[in-house]
């Protein structure tokens, strides 16, 4: 009784409201492989990996990205989107017999085209701190912006495929879209040191394996049939300050963490003709 008084609320409540968000106009999946790729080292681990006899890469993760939009000349609609991925490496050097961990960072680059339609207008917006004397100092009171298209990225950690060392002076091996100065210092942030890149010693090169999503948006205004909010029924739970361990019993133990399916099927009709990707990659913080 109470569930169809609720749907009778529901629907003479509905009604057509206008919503601002942005409309995906076009994405792409893509499956990518950087062969021997440059990692840089701080000093200490470029030290010991001038004599290091063996090392292998325990985990990647992606850490940062930065996407740059531009319009493809000569065809209006469409943008090149630039993208540069930074990802953080832990290694374990064998060094007279001992095992040392030390940490990298490289960076791999690729080059999307996507359509985004056209246009480009001005849009200004009201700020609420305007007026105010405690008004944030980089809000302007009429905030400028534009409907040019925003791209946005979606990578899961990579894939190590290879790790080796590379003589200094050996031509034709390292790949690498920038230099040690190209990094950002938030990513140098969680390295703890500022970064090697001296060809005249030995160095690490890596192969990487991504799976990516890529897409395009613009600001758009649409009509949509909504239904007015209602106050949840259900109460906050805290947990009690005598007991930390009472909340944490009343958790369901994590079985899928445990026994992982064995397969997860996939809709070909979706995966625009190409094979699915396949299980799942664990990056560092797992």
């Amino acid at each position: 009784m109470q569930e169809n008084r609720n749907n009778s609320i529901g629907q003479s409540c509905r009604e057509t409201v206008c919503i601002d968000t942005y409309r995906v106009l076009d994405s792409c999946r893509d499956k990518d492989c950087f062969e021997d790729v440059r990692v840089y080292l701080t000093s200490f681990g470029q030290e010991l990996i001038g004599r290091a006899g063996n090392v292998r890469t325990k985990c990647a993760e992606t850490v940062a990205a930065t996407l740059d939009v531009s319009p493809v000349p000569f065809n209006r609609g469409f943008y090149q989107i630039n993208i540069r991925i930074f990802v953080k490496l832990t290694f374990e050097v064998c060094v007279n017999g001992m095992p040392q961990e030390i940490v990298g960072i490289t960076a791999v680059e690729k080059n999307v085209i996507l359509f985004a339609s056209e246009g480009n207008v001005n849009i200004f917006k009201s700020d609420p701190f305007d007026g105010n004397r405690c008004r944030r100092p980089d809000l302007s009171g009429n905030r400028v912006g534009t409907n040019m298209p925003v791209a946005v990225l979606e990578t899961v950690d990579p894939i190590v495929l290879g790790t080796k060392i590379v003589e200094p002076q050996t031509c034709g091996c390292c790949a690498c879209c920038c230099t040690a100065d190209d990094v950002p210092e938030y990513v140098l942030r969680d390295i703890g040191g500022s970064l090697c890149d001296d060809d005249d010693d030995r160095y690490l090169v890596v192969s990487l394996g991504f799976f990516s999503v890529v897409r395009i948006e613009r600001p758009a205004q649409y009509l949509i049939n909504a239904t007015e909010y209602t106050v949840p029924d259900k109460e906050c739970v805290s947990p009690e300050n005598d007991d930390p361990c009472a909340l944490f019993r009343t958790m369901s133990f994590p079985v899928n963490e445990f026994y992982p399916p064995s397969f997860i099927p996939h809709d070909d009709d979706k995966d625009c003709g190409r094979e699915p990707s396949g299980g799942k990659h664990c990056g560092c913080g797992n």
